[in-house]
């Protein structure tokens, strides 16, 4: 990790992919993509004067609803990647915020995430005033709608792995932490497609979607249901006690990556 800096509007860093980043391909994992990410975002509220003590005073905690990830180019173990954030837009409880990563002159992904801000409850809670420092303008965005993934029936022939919520998957806050279930998601695929499952995990260009429907505890047993579905891979990531959705997942081609103008 080199330099940092931006504005109230926008953060960059720089980071260089190490060694247990990459995978057998050589190439930064999907979910080293989402934890360069929310480094990111944590270092831009850091910045503002919103850091962890900030926000624990207050109770207050941002929590990710959805993720979209459209990466387009190979970023290998030892590259330099400069990465940007900026908040993008928001409504009453939650935001978005969009990350690119660039090498050298070749954007290689972008990355949007909407986070809900919960209150010491747990319940969503409207965002102070005071985060108007990060948002492109002072009103809501009316038109911005909260993420969505939307799956079909798994069907009788879905690929079935059972997974264990292990204790290194955690973060400071006893979550499993969000990159971790792309990780679930990429197994699952590798596991269901056969031979071909390094083609979909790794191919280029490629859209990864997550919806965090509920948090998977700490020491859990899980089960992954992943299927071909709409020329991709659809996944759901049930609790093993009551079959509920904690994920819903797609992983498919993406026939171009679109960066949003500039705010």
């Amino acid at each position: 990790m080199t330099e940092a800096g931006g504005s109230a509007a926008s953060y960059e860093a720089a980071y260089r992919v190490r060694f247990d980043e990459a995978g057998p391909d050589g190439r930064l994992r999907t979910s080293g993509l989402l934890r360069y990410t929310q480094d990111l975002a944590a270092r831009h509220s850091e910045a503002l004067g919103y850091d962890r003590a900030w926000y624990r005073e207050r109770g207050l905690t941002w929590l990710v609803r959805t993720a979209e990830l459209e990466i387009a180019a190979p970023i290998p173990y030892g590259a330099e990647v400069a990465g940007t954030t900026r908040v993008v837009g928001f409504r009453r409880v939650w935001s978005r915020r969009e990350s690119t990563f660039r090498v050298g002159s070749r954007l290689a992904a972008v990355i949007r995430i909407d986070w809900v801000l919960l209150d010491e409850r747990g319940a969503p809670t409207r965002i102070p005033s005071e985060f108007e420092v990060f948002f492109p303008s002072a009103e809501p965005s009316v038109e911005l709608q909260l993420g969505r993934v939307a799956l079909g029936e798994s069907p009788a022939d879905a690929g079935r792995r059972t997974i264990g919520v292990r204790p290194q998957e955690l973060d400071p806050l006893d979550h499993v932490n969000n990159a971790v279930y792309a990780d679930w998601l990429d197994e699952a695929v590798l596991a269901a497609a056969g031979e071909n499952g390094a083609v979909a995990v790794h191919g280029l260009p490629r859209r990864v979607r997550l919806e965090y429907a509920l948090a998977a505890e700490p020491r859990e047993t899980l089960e992954t249901l992943t299927w071909w579905e709409d020329g991709g891979w659809s996944c759901a990531v049930r609790r093993g006690s009551d079959s509920a959705d904690l994920l819903r997942a797609r992983l498919e081609p993406a026939t171009e990556l679109i960066e949003s103008p500039g705010v």
